[in-house]
């Protein structure tokens, strides 16, 4: 991929010109393409309102704004401490997920980024290819039970990314997605980053352990137990042994 940057009266954007030829700053608002759908789900994995399905049939892509969550996203809703292009959420995450696109990792293409810099503050943007045909874990475990060749290769999955560095800040029921043929698939790599071996890996994975937990509290018939989280631990350590 080849990317390029085109500067703003409050900022700038970055995109690949194989995906988008031409690329203007109302296509980063849902108001700017002729269709537009609001990402929503059940078990509260709508997200935050920042996320929209945008475009035509059969290349659709997915529009987010950068919005912060806990505590400090009660205050401050979406800006962020300005400290250079480079530095700024959506770059980031653009140029890693090319990065990880090259590589054929299992991550939506990265389409187009912009910061909009006001004063030391900035707001951000990251437009993605769909990928299509992808249901949230929490989705496709609601719909029925899996079995557990299933689960051993979300584990095998996984792995692989941590073999390849890569830290997801956010492993959840909801940023891992199945595809039509089981395949695992990550979004959403705010924060996200290369890094070498260490605790993160553990860290990462007793992250999706606590999402998949808390799903379960919002719905007990969900088809997840115990048993379903060893086999994916087992996959997962199965896969890093024959490495």
């Amino acid at each position: 991929m080849t990317e390029t940057v085109e500067r703003t009266e409050t900022g700038a954007i970055l995109y690949d010109k194989a995906i988008i030829n031409q690329i203007t700053a109302e296509h980063f608002t849902p108001q700017g393409w002729p269709h537009a759908e609001l990402l929503t789900g059940a078990l509260c994995s709508g997200g935050r309102g920042n996320t929209y399905f945008v475009g035509n049939v059969p290349r659709q892509f997915v529009l987010r704004h950068y919005v912060r969550g806990g505590l400090v996203g009660k205050l401050i809703r979406d800006f962020y401490v300005f400290s250079g292009a480079d530095a700024t959420r959506s770059f980031m995450e653009w140029r890693l997920l090319d990065k990880l696109a090259v590589n054929n990792m299992k991550v939506p293409r990265p389409a187009a980024a912009r910061y909009c810099q006001r004063g030391t503050f900035y707001t951000a943007d990251i437009i993605t290819v769909r990928i299509p045909d992808v249901v949230a874990l929490s989705q496709y475990i609601a719909a029925e039970e899996r079995d557990e060749a299933f689960w051993r290769s979300a584990g095998a999955s996984i792995w692989k990314f941590h073999k390849a560095g890569v830290y997801h800040a956010d492993l959840n029921a909801y940023n891992v997605q199945i595809d039509k043929d089981g395949d695992l698939w990550m979004l959403d790599f705010d924060k996200g980053a290369l890094r070498a071996p260490g605790r993160w890996q553990q860290e990462t994975l007793s992250r999706l352990h606590r999402s998949l937990r808390k799903i379960m509290g919002l719905d007990p018939q969900l088809h997840f137990r115990s048993t379903n989280w060893e086999q994916l631990l087992a996959g997962y350590f199965d896969a890093a042994k024959s490495e």
